[in-house]
């Protein structure tokens, strides 16, 4: 069992998503803080000066100008505005991840073709015939 363990751990496959799932976990914390300390910034400019984290919709009839936390303890809010911050880091992973795929994809070389396919049992049976009829005549 623990051969089977030791084979699977030292396959490449294994290894490689090992890194490729730490390094994603990192790089989604540097985009997060990209989003948040760079980008929402700039865009709450535009919004007023309301940080996208505070844009929420209150449910339970409490002022809609409350902080998201004292409207939230006050009760049910509709807090919409953190998920347009995890949509919009969503959207800079999938674009870089994007271009880093397309730019391995261009790099790598292509496979080679596939050698062309032999003739169909059908066939065989066909020339065999052919041959045939044409030693006969």
């Amino acid at each position: 069992m623990m051969s089977e363990f030791r084979d699977f751990i030292s396959r490449g496959n294994v290894i490689d998503l090992a890194v490729g799932v730490i390094i994603g976990g990192a790089f989604g914390k540097i985009v997060a803080s990209v989003t948040e300390d760079m980008l929402m910034p700039v865009v709450s400019l535009f919004l007023g000066g309301t940080g996208f984290s505070n844009l929420y919709v209150p449910l339970a009839g409490q002022a809609a100008n409350l902080p998201l936390a004292e409207a939230q303890k006050a009760g049910a809010v509709l807090a919409y505005g953190n998920f347009i911050t995890a949509t919009i880091n969503f959207l800079i992973i999938a674009f870089v991840i994007f271009l880093i795929v397309k730019q391995v994809n261009r790099i790598l070389p292509k496979p080679p073709a596939p050698p062309p396919a032999g003739p169909t049992p059908q066939e065989v049976y066909l020339m065999e015939i052919r041959d045939l009829l044409a030693k006969r005549a």
